[in-house]
C-alpha cells in the first residue's frame, strides 16, 4: 500500500467507527469466474471515499487484492501473488476472480470507506466441480454362477466435493451383503488440483437368469447426477446335464451315415467329449459331433456320450438300424415255351414287417402264377419290397416263345376298289415273318403280345389260289385261300340287262338239254338191261348173276 493510501486510511479510521457485518457465502464453479458481491450488491454510500478488497491468506495473514477510489473509474491492483492477473472489480463494486480453483475457497472481505463509516463485508467462497467423467472400468468378460466375480469399477473423476457412487441392477440399488453383493469404495485426492476421484468396485455372484440383467452405477453430486451402464453379461457355469442326439434321418437305414451330437448345458459349452460305442470309446476335441459312416445292421444298439473331464456325466440313445433283403427267383431274362409253367419265388429278410407288391410293365398286378404260359404273360415283372424308409426292387423279364400258327386268312374288297385286301393273322414268338405266293402292294403289319397281322393288296387278273406262309426260328405254318379275278367280277357287275336275260335263257336251255339227255341215257340204259336179260348179245365177259339165269342164257343163246 502506498504512503498516501495509508495516510488516508489512518485519517478515516480516526474519524469513523469500523463495522464488520456477518459473513456471506458464494458458490462458484471450478474454472469459471468468481463474482464476490460487496454488501450483497447494495449501492455504495454517497460519501464513498474508496472500496478495498482483501483476503485471508493460508497462513492467517491479510492480503490486499485491489482498491478503487470514489473519483476513479479504474481500480489499483495491490496483489502481488497469483491473484494479481486474475482480479478485477465491476461497476457494482463486486470482486471478480477468473479461473476459479479450489485454492480460491477463502474468505474475501469488501471494505467500504466513507466520510462517516468504514464497513467490512466478509464473503466465504466455495468452489464446486461436477465429475469430469463417470465410467465403468475393468469390466469382466463374463460372470460366474454362484461365485462373486468382479462386475467392474465405477469411477467418478475430478469432483469437488467428492461424488457418491451407487450400484444398481435392472434399475434397483444393490446393497452389499458380503456374499452375493460385495462393494469396495475408495477415494483419491489430487494434491495439485485438490479435486477428488471416487471409485467403487462391485463383485457379484450371478445366477443363470442374470444373462439379461443390466448393471449400472450412479454418481451423485451436489450439482448433478450421472449414470454409466453396462451391456448384459454372459453367465458362466459348469455343465449340469448332458444330452445325446442322433442327427440322422429316421429311420436309420443300413448303409447310412449317422451323426451323433453331444450337448452339455454349461456355459461356455464344453469343447471335448467322449463317445462310447458298443465297448469302444472315442475322444473328440474341439467338436461336439461324431459320425458313424455306412452303419451296418450289427451296429444297432445303445450309444453314450460324456464330458471329457467327467465321464460320469453322460447321456445315452438307442439306435435301431433298419435293413431289408430281397431275393427273387427267377431273375434277369427268362425264356419259356408257350404252355409251360413257371414258379416265381420271393425270399425276404427284414428288420420289421415289409409289404410286397408287383408291377408288370408299369401297372400294378397280383402275385404272378404261371401254370400254363400264354403270350399275354410275357412282360417285365418288378417285385417291390418296402417298409418305412426302405425299399428294395428286383425284376425279371419273361419271354414266352412258340412256333407260328396261322389263326386266320381272309380276303376283302373295299367298296369301289379295283383291288383286294388279303389279311393273314398268326401267333408266335419270336415275331414271325410273312411270305405270300403273289406279288403285292401296300403292305401293313403289326405285332402285339405275340399276335401278328399282315395285310397286302393284290389285283388278281385271273382266279388265284394264294398261299400265306409264316415262320420263325421255332417253325412255320401255311394256309391258302382262293381269290377270284376282279375283272370277271367287274364284267358280271357291269353287263347289260339283255345280256343278262340271254344268259338266263342259255342257262335255262342248257339245263333243259341236260334233263333231256339224262332221260335218253336212262332209256338206253333200261333197254340195254332188258335186252341183256333176253340174251340179245353176248360179251366175252362173265356176267354177274345167278346160276339158273346163266343156264337159261346158254340155252336161249347158243354160242355162235
Amino acid at each position: 500500500m502506498d504512503s498516501a493510501a495509508v495516510l488516508l486510511l489512518l485519517t478515516v479510521t480516526a474519524r469513523t467507527l469500523l463495522h464488520v457485518l456477518g459473513t456471506e457465502s458464494v458458490t462458484a464453479l471450478y474454472g469459471e469466474t468468481i463474482v464476490v458481491p460487496c454488501n450483497d450488491g447494495a449501492p455504495a454510500p454517497e460519501d464513498l471515499m474508496f472500496v478495498k478488497w482483501k483476503y485471508e491468506k493460508d497462513d492467517g495473514t491479510p492480503g490486499d487484492l485491489l482498491i478503487q477510489q470514489a473519483r476513479s473509474s479504474e481500480a489499483t491492483v495491490q496483489a502481488t501473488d497469483q491473484y494479481a492477473p486474475r482480479v478485477s472489480i465491476n461497476h457494482k463494486l463486486s470482486l471478480r476472480i477468473t479461473q476459479a480453483s479450489l485454492r480460491d475457497q477463502k474468505t474475501f472481505t469488501c471494505m467500504v470507506v466513507s466520510d462517516s463509516n468504514l464497513m467490512e463485508y466478509p464473503v466465504t467462497v466455495s468452489v464446486r466441480k461436477v465429475p469430469s467423467s463417470v465410467q465403468i472400468m475393468d469390466r469382466s468378460a463374463a460372470l460366474q454362477k454362484d461365485r462373486a466375480t468382479v462386475v467392474g469399477t465405477c469411477v467418478a473423476a475430478d469432483a469437488n466435493p467428492a461424488a457418491t457412487i451407487t450400484w444398481k441392477k435392472n434399475g434397483k440399488p444393490l446393497v452389499a451383503d458380503g456374499k452375493t453383493v460385495l462393494i469396495t469404495p475408495s477415494m483419491k485426492l489430487d494434491p495439485a488440483s485438490g479435486l477428488s476421484t471416487t471409485s467403487s468396485t462391485l463383485q457379484y455372484a450371478a445366477s443363470k437368469e442374470d444373462n439379461v440383467s443390466v448393471f449400472s452405477c450412479m454418481s451423485t453430486h451436489q450439482l448433478a447426477n450421472q449414470e454409466a451402464e453396462l451391456e448384459p453379461f454372459a453367465i458362466h457355469y459348469p455343465s449340469e446335464k448332458v444330452r445325446l442326439q442322433v442327427l440322422s434321418k429316421v429311420p436309420v437305414v443300413e448303409g447310412d451315415n449317422v451323426t451323433l451330437k453331444c450337448h452339455a448345458d454349461g456355459n461356455p459349452p464344453p469343447s471335448s467329449f467322449v463317445f462310447h460305442m458298443k465297448g469302444q470309446k472315442a475322444l473328440v476335441n474341439n467338436s461336439d459331433t461324431y459320425t458313424l459312416t455306412s452303419i451296418s445292421r450289427e451296429a444297432g444298439g445303445e450309444y453314450k456320450c460324456s464330458l471329457a473331464d467327467n465321464e460320469k456325466m453322460e447321456s445315452s440313445q438307442s439306435i435301431i438300424v433298419s435293413y431289408l433283403d430281397l431275393r427273387l427267383t427267377p431273375s434277369g431274362t427268362v425264356r419259356k415255351a408257350i404252355g409251360d409253367s413257371l414258379l416265381v419265388k420271393v425270399e425276404q429278410n427284414a428288420s420289421g414287417e415289409a409289404q410286397v407288391s408287383w408291377i408288370k410293365n408299369g401297372q400294378k398286378v397280383k402275385l404272378p402264377e404261371f401254370t400254363r404260359l400264354t403270350y399275354a404273360d410275357a412282360g417285365v415283372y418288378v417285385c417291390e419290397l418296402s417298409m418305412p424308409g426302405l425299399t428294395r426292387r428286383h425284376s425279371f423279364e419273361l419271354i414266352v416263345e412258340g412256333k407260328p400258327e396261322i389263326t386266320g386268312l381272309n380276303k376283302h374288297r373295299p367298296d369301289g376298289a379295283s383291288y383286294k385286301v388279303l389279311t393273314c393273322e398268326a401267333t408266335g414268338v419270336p415275331e414271325p415273318s410273312f411270305h405270300w405266293s403273289v406279288n403285292s402292294t401296300n403292305e401293313e403289319s403289326s405285332y402285339i403280345n405275340g399276335k401278328a397281322t399282315h395285310k397286302i393288296s393284290v389285283i388278281p387278273k385271273l382266279n388265284l389260289t394264294v398261299t400265306c406262309s409264316v415262320s420263325n426260328r421255332l417253325g412255320d405254318d401255311t394256309l391258302t385261300i382262293n381269290v377270284s379275278s376282279v375283272f370277271k367280277e367287274e364284267k358280271k357287275e357291269t353287263g347289260s340287262k339283255e345280256e343278262s336275260e340271254d344268259q338266263s335263257k342259255l342257262i335255262v336251255g342248257g339245263v333243259a338239254g341236260l334233263l333231256i339227255a339224262a332221260a335218253v341215257v336212262g332209256l338206253v340204259y333200261w333197254l340195254y338191261m332188258k335186252n341183256s336179260r333176253q340174251g340179245s348179245w353176248k360179251t366175252g365177259e362173265k356176267e354177274v348173276g345167278t346160276s339158273e339165269e346163266g343156264k337159261k342164257l346158254e340155252e336161249n343163246h347158243p354160242t355162235v
